[in-house]
């Protein structure tokens, strides 16, 4: 009797071990789930260090690297646009800027904190990314931006070069060698000097605009007063 009374003892023993393992277990994989990080591209802040060179907020080179000065440039732009001004880019002030998201970016929802007074801002913008583009659009209409095709880029260049105004080859993308020669362009054409092939620029140059382009409005700070 006391061998049979030993036996049960230890077996009861392994099985209570064996479930508080298997407890354990389940908890740290519940706990190890973690909300997933949003991460910008290097080519998103490429874009975004432009935009925010066409607005006077940012006087470097569109390097496609957070540095010093980017970060302080999206705290400006946070701050005009009732963003928390944290300096980085999150969903929120991607979508702010008009720069599209990757399809990864897109099912990680927006942050209630990425906006200013937050706790006074805690909606549903959460629960789908659909909801959250409705939500963000009625709040904030955001202002189309212009941006030029590469076949477009490639007939600026190519009349920069008839006009010794660029030395470079015809490759369709806005470098600083073309950035430059558009500055000398404008600058001869009594046009804002920017470095970008707006629309004023493009119509100037006598290139046909795209049925998108030709909705979207000629922004008023493109063009200087004629003399």
């Amino acid at each position: 009797m006391a061998v049979s009374l030993l036996l049960v003892t230890t077996a009861f023993g392994q099985a209570s071990t064996a479930s508080t393992t298997a407890s354990s277990a389940a908890s740290t994989s519940t706990t190890s789930k973690k909300t997933p990080v949003f991460r910008p591209t290097k080519d998103q802040i490429s874009q975004v260090q432009t935009i925010l060179k066409d607005k006077k907020l940012y006087t470097g080179e569109a390097t496609g690297k957070y540095d010093d000065a980017t970060r302080a440039s999206i705290k400006s732009f946070q701050k005009e646009n009732g963003l928390k001004e944290t300096g980085t880019l999150n969903r929120a002030t991607l979508e702010k800027f008009g720069v599209e998201l990757t399809d990864a970016q897109k099912q990680i929802p927006v942050s209630p904190n990425s906006f200013a007074g937050a706790d006074e801002k805690k909606t549903a913008s959460t629960t789908s990314s659909k909801s959250t583009d409705k939500s963000s659009s009625d709040t904030a209409p955001k202002k189309p931006i212009f941006r030029a095709t590469s076949d477009q880029v490639t007939a600026a260049q190519k009349a920069l070069k008839d006009k010794s105004m660029y030395s470079g080859e015809q490759t369709g993308k806005l470098d600083d060698a073309t950035r430059e020669g558009l500055k000398k362009y404008q600058e001869a054409n009594g046009l804002k000097v920017t470095g970008t092939l707006n629309q004023a620029t493009l119509e100037k140059m006598g290139i046909p605009l795209t049925d998108k382009q030709k909705g979207d409005p000629v922004p008023t700070s493109t063009t200087t007063t004629p003399k």
